[in-house]
């Protein structure tokens, strides 16, 4: 019999749709990423990248309620390893992001830093590992971010470790949680993402339980990944290649990481993301689709 998986919230995001820029010709249009992700069964949706969907929060409310609709979280991008320099572009751009995600009275503020590889391009735009003070840099304005989103918005932020940026594997997550304040920073742990960086998402879950804010669903391609990781694949071109696929076809099993996570005892977000930048405009839903069935199965 499966275990109700009662302090999990399903959801998807534009990133399920193949959706990863404001504006790109190669994206469905926002309509039908709403109409979709409703038919699929979801009622949890993410903001996905500021200025895909509708920026005014009348509209967008509009838009959202008359699908049955709710969301849980904004996104914003952060290079706050270089310093205080970057303080007020990056506020500049966190700030409006958490005012519509506030508006939306969603709770969450999705973190991802910087990438040092263009995902597009695969241009190399700084070295992949950090240095000493830079790792304090992004210590200390993850904090100061944490702080800010909070007493301002009333968000909880959540950082994403994410392939191609310096918060990517195991010993690069326990350094930045360690070098952290658990009262304002937290994580989002995409299990797919931890998995292509060769982590373990039930450990982590297990040994840092307190620090999971939320989760993102995603399974990699176990043999795409041996090749993408033995040919030092930049993430852009390994979705492209599939590295990201549906579950229940890749890793890690994604029954053991939500019931690791109704362990905790809280409530969470679980947010279904395959990476699928570009992708046929026909090709989401039916994924969507046998996906909300697989986690149902799940007891989610």
């Amino acid at each position: 019999m499966t275990t109700s998986l009662d302090r999990i919230r399903v959801g998807s995001a534009p990133d399920s749709w193949g959706v990863w820029f404001p504006e790109d010709p190669v994206q469905v249009p926002w309509e039908r990423f709403l109409d979709e992700v409703s038919e699929a069964g979801y009622r949890w949706i993410e903001l996905g990248p500021y200025g895909y969907l509708p920026t005014d929060p009348a509209r967008l409310t509009d838009e959202i309620v008359k699908r049955d609709l709710k969301v849980s979280a904004g996104t914003v991008f952060t290079g706050l390893h270089r310093g205080p320099s970057v303080w007020e572009s990056t506020w500049e751009h966190v700030s409006q992001v958490a005012a519509l995600t506030q508006a939306m009275d969603a709770k969450h503020l999705v973190v991802i830093p910087s990438f040092w590889r263009d995902d597009k391009t695969a241009e190399i735009l700084e070295p992949a590992e950090l240095t000493a003070e830079q790792w304090g840099h992004l210590a200390r304005g993850m904090e100061r971010l944490g702080w800010e989103v909070k007493e301002r918005y009333g968000l909880d932020i959540v950082v994403h470790p994410h392939a191609d940026t310096h918060i990517d594997t195991e010993a690069h997550v326990e350094q930045f949680l360690d070098a952290t304040d658990s009262d304002v920073v937290n994580l989002c742990l995409d299990t797919g993402h931890y998995a292509y960086c060769g982590g373990d998402s039930v450990k982590l879950i297990e040994t840092y339980g307190e620090r999971i804010g939320y989760l993102h669903l995603k399974q990699v391609d176990p043999a795409i990944l041996a090749d993408v990781v033995e040919n030092g694949v930049p993430f852009g071109p390994a979705v492209q290649r599939g590295v990201m696929c549906e579950p229940p076809s890749g890793v890690p099993e994604l029954g053991p990481v939500l019931t690791a996570a109704q362990g905790l005892g809280v409530d969470l977000f679980a947010i279904v993301e395959q990476d699928m930048y570009p992708c046929e405009p026909d090709t989401p839903l039916p994924i969507a689709v046998r996906t909300r069935q697989f986690l149902r199965s799940c007891g989610a």
